[in-house]
């Protein structure tokens, strides 16, 4: 095996054909061992969904158009159930009044957007997954009839040029979106344009630890043991090996503080979760 340096000094590992023969072989024989076949299919997985530049958006629209119908239940595995918790507290800082307008970019299949809603919000939920708003719209029509004014609104758009004009949203939020965008700046300067005067701006996403013992453990689990459930659970690793490869093209809650504080948000705060490896953004546009 190989390797070379990418552009952000990260050592990636090319596998020889002699390799690639020996996993194959390797899988043929341990196949009465899913859990060894596995970690031997992981041990040379690579970044097929990860792509700088212009081919970024095509490349994410593949993973997410694979992955939409497992999403949520894969979301509670690798996190164990924690993601509810986080997202739980995006709404609590979204501080939702009766009929504020609420917009969750990069919605998926929509738990933010639907618990803006129950607040009472009148939510829009956008995301360029056609697939992932299938599961979304499911959901609305399981929600019932009686329940109609607790669901979201869900459009097909893209988070960096919304289809909204300027002072719209009272509250605009995006759930593990903003790593994913060609240009996350371009993402959060559209939050800022679309929101109203006092309102509120939310990220959720992963982040970077500051303590670097807990940065190494929670990149080898992102490495492996999320791979690994995409693998077992979804046939495909790849979707879920894109997590850490994204974001070590993303700068985190750092810099997402940063660009709020360019952007002249009041009450610019960073809410680090499990130690820095989820965090929330939270900034309020200037009344």
């Amino acid at each position: 095996m190989s390797s070379y340096t990418t552009g952000g000094g990260w050592q990636a590992e090319i596998l020889t054909t002699g390799q690639a023969r020996l996993a194959g072989l390797a899988q043929r024989y341990f196949c009465a061992l899913p859990w060894a076949a596995a970690a031997v299919r992981l041990r040379f997985v690579s970044n097929t969904f990860y792509a700088p530049g212009e081919q970024r958006a095509a490349k994410v629209n593949d993973l997410f158009a694979r992955i939409a119908r497992r999403y949520d239940f894969l979301n509670d595995l690798q996190s164990f159930g924690l993601h509810r918790s986080w997202k739980r507290r995006v709404v609590e800082l979204a501080q939702v009044s009766t009929g504020a307008r609420a917009l969750d970019l990069c919605c998926g299949t929509g738990d933010i957007s639907f618990a803006l809603a129950r607040r009472g919000a009148e939510t829009t939920g956008l995301d360029f997954s056609p697939q992932m708003l299938e599961v979304a719209g499911n959901r609305s029509q399981k929600a019932g009839a009686g329940r109609q004014n607790e669901n979201p609104h869900f459009i097909q758009g893209d988070a960096q040029q919304i289809p909204f004009p300027d002072n719209s949203f009272d509250i605009v939020t995006v759930g593990y979106g903003l790593r994913n965008l060609t240009s996350w700046q371009r993402g959060v300067d559209e939050m800022f344009r679309v929101a109203k005067p006092g309102a509120r701006l939310i990220v959720l996403d992963f982040g970077k630890p500051a303590n670097a013992l807990w940065r190494a453990v929670y990149f080898t689990h992102l490495k492996m043991s999320v791979p690994l459930i995409g693998l077992l659970f979804c046939g495909n690793a790849s979707a879920y090996a894109y997590i850490l490869e994204s974001l070590k093209h993303y700068p985190a809650q750092l810099a997402v503080a940063e660009k709020m504080r360019e952007l002249k948000l009041a009450n610019v705060r960073v809410i680090n979760l499990l130690g820095g490896a989820m965090a929330i953004n939270y900034g309020e546009k200037p009344v």
